[in-house]
């Protein structure tokens, strides 16, 4: 969920329009939801591009318990750790929907950010993401459940969602289990705090079940309760 920054945007369009290049004569992969692209521990040297679809990133820890580190759709790029030349991954790669990929070899992918000049680019890029993986980790040792879910709403509608005059719209669906690997508490905690959010009016849910979040609303209530 790379944050919106008018940098990551320009960034964002630029390696789109150059993987598109790069990938033109490669065949595309379609992806089944809940199919793995890849999983932790597997041994692929393979940068990914998003045509169309979601995708989640998982960690799995030593006891079980899944993690959700990152959710990424159209136009976004994953899987560029295999860069750091670590070999195995270190997390699982799923289709939250039905999902089309372009997938392009390290060695070509250094060589096309090199050609466009956009080493900069992903330079910013990737430090925004290690931005967003740190607020991540500091909420789950500061901040109470409810106002990690709350926070993880707004991030969502900032980065993935669409706006309307007084309020964002996630048409991404996701389930009260995947809120709860990002929040890190479970499942019915997760149900407790979207009805309680929902009789409170910080969100709504449209015809077509998207989720509709009321941003100053849920900013304030979040102020409050902090």
């Amino acid at each position: 969920m790379i944050q919106q920054t008018p940098q990551a945007d320009k960034f964002k369009q630029q390696i789109r329009e150059s993987l598109q290049q790069e990938t033109a004569n490669s065949g595309a992969i379609k992806i089944a939801r809940h199919t793995n692209v890849y999983t932790c521990g597997d041994q692929d040297e393979m940068v990914y591009f998003i045509e169309s679809g979601q995708i989640k990133l998982l960690l799995l820890s030593p006891e079980g318990k899944e993690c959700l580190l990152a959710i990424h759709s159209d136009g976004d790029i994953f899987g560029e750790l295999c860069l750091a030349g670590l070999g195995a991954r270190q997390e699982t790669a799923t289709a939250m929907k039905a999902t089309t990929l372009k997938q392009i070899p390290c060695s070509q992918f250094f060589a096309r950010l090199s050609r466009d000049s956009l080493f900069g680019g992903f330079a910013q890029y990737l430090a925004v993401r290690i931005a967003d993986q740190q607020r991540v980790i500091a909420n789950l040792v500061t901040v109470d459940s409810e106002q990690r879910l709350g926070q993880t709403l707004l991030q969502l509608a900032r980065t993935m969602g669409k706006k309307d005059p007084r309020s964002i719209r996630i048409e991404l669906k996701i389930s009260h289990e995947e809120f709860s690997e990002m929040v890190g508490t479970t499942r019915p905690r997760i149900s407790v705090f979207m009805q309680r959010f929902h009789n409170l009016g910080l969100i709504e849910t449209n015809r077509d079940r998207f989720l509709i979040i009321k941003e100053n609303k849920l900013t304030d209530y979040l102020a409050q309760i902090a």
